[in-house]
């Protein structure tokens, strides 16, 4: 039986290929990405289905939970499908009380990136991201902490490197200590501040993966939207997922969901076809 990739596959590195339509596990955790989840048996089915419809990129963390993600993982899929890629993320911690702080000395980064691994009960992982959530006209070096990183997929503990949160700027300082293969930014159909690096990033064929494609936990609220997806039949969410998929050959999309009705629903946005009319439209959002 063969499964279809859902939005197709992208090869942004070589021994690296994801589906474009990924899913982003941060909201299996608590309220406010703290804590268990509220139905830990729902959780459970919604990696399994994703993987199941034929997701092969998901997106995570230790501090989502934290550790409660990356442990619902393992436990959902653990032994991995040979064609699956986890992508991570270090350089943050929680608090005891759920309060979210940057967190990227070296040596506290290399600690991340272990505990990533134990949780997922991997040896080695796919793809980790720098999170330095400094995303805009930034000038803060990322050096240090991406070079501690670059270290650690030297010694073959990281197969490839990405970004989360980082300026055009910061991007090319990365570039110039070790390849990048992701950058993962806020952007979706009425957010479009890094209109300039996702078109970098397909020049350069670089995974420019949307995080909050629906807006994030301030859904996006458009009559325009809610028009298109009336005259096609669709709902607000599936039309913007398709148009993020539109947007560049090298946008890669992780919605995240609790819900395995709202996962299939999602998936389903990769297979609908926006005609130029309704592009139009929904280009003048965010203009």
């Amino acid at each position: 039986m063969t499964t279809t990739i859902p939005g197709g596959t992208l090869t942004p590195a070589e021994g690296l290929t994801i589906s474009r339509m990924g899913y982003g596990a941060m909201q299996l955790a608590g309220p406010g990405v703290f804590g268990p989840p509220k139905d830990r048996e729902e959780a459970l089915a919604v990696l399994r289905e994703a993987v199941a419809l034929g997701v092969t990129h998901i997106d995570t963390s230790d501090f989502y939970g934290p550790t409660v993600v990356n442990e619902l993982i393992k436990e959902a899929l653990h032994p991995y499908p040979a064609d699956l890629r986890i992508v991570t993320k270090v350089g943050g911690r929680r608090s005891a009380e759920g309060g979210w702080f940057s967190s990227l000395e070296p040596a506290d980064l290399k600690v991340q990136v272990q505990e990533n691994l134990l949780h997922l009960g991997l040896d080695v992982i796919d793809v980790v991201n720098l999170r330095m959530d400094t995303q805009g006209a930034s000038t803060d070096s990322l050096a240090e902490p991406f070079a501690a990183l670059a270290e650690l997929r030297e010694q073959g503990l990281i197969r490839h490197l990405g970004l989360s949160g980082v300026s055009d700027a910061q991007l090319s300082e990365a570039q110039s200590i070790a390849p990048v293969v992701t950058v993962q930014n806020l952007y979706n159909l009425a957010n479009r501040a890094d209109d300039a690096l996702v078109d970098r990033c397909a020049a350069e064929n670089i995974a420019f993966a949307a995080f909050f494609p629906l807006g994030g936990f301030s859904p996006l609220q458009s009559e325009t939207l809610t028009s298109v997806a009336a005259r096609l039949e669709a709902s607000p969410q599936q039309v913007a997922l398709a148009w993020l998929l539109r947007r560049s050959a090298t946008t890669v999309l992780i919605p995240g969901t609790s819900s395995v009705g709202h996962l299939r629903q999602n998936i389903a946005a990769a297979e609908l076809r926006l005609p130029a009319d309704a592009v139009a439209e929904l280009d003048a959002i965010g203009s």
